[in-house]
């Protein structure tokens, strides 16, 4: 069985976002919004999903994250309107 795996951003209720790694996004967004996703966002709850990129590998699904936590709101809200228009996941420094 092959796993898919998943990154994402959502906004929180403060505006600030959130950047994250899943195997399942309905779940990963409702535990978020139960309080019991990661310390940071119980505090700042509901979140909305903004964006989301699949991955066939937990590493390059990381090295995304990773590569994502990086950027600047600015850039975190531009890859979110370029994945809104539908293209590609780019990122500087990476290959996907």
């Amino acid at each position: 069985m092959n796993q898919t795996y998943f990154v994402y951003i959502v906004q929180c209720a403060n505006r600030a976002l959130y950047t994250g790694y899943t195997i399942d996004v309905a779940k990963r967004i409702a535990l978020h919004n139960a309080g019991k996703g990661a310390r940071y966002t119980r505090a700042h709850r509901p979140v909305t999903l903004l964006a989301c990129w699949t991955f066939p590998t937990k590493s390059e699904a990381l090295r995304i994250e990773h590569a994502i936590k990086a950027l600047s709101r600015t850039q975190k809200l531009r890859l979110i309107a370029d994945h809104q228009q539908g293209n590609a996941i780019s990122l500087p420094g990476t290959s996907s």
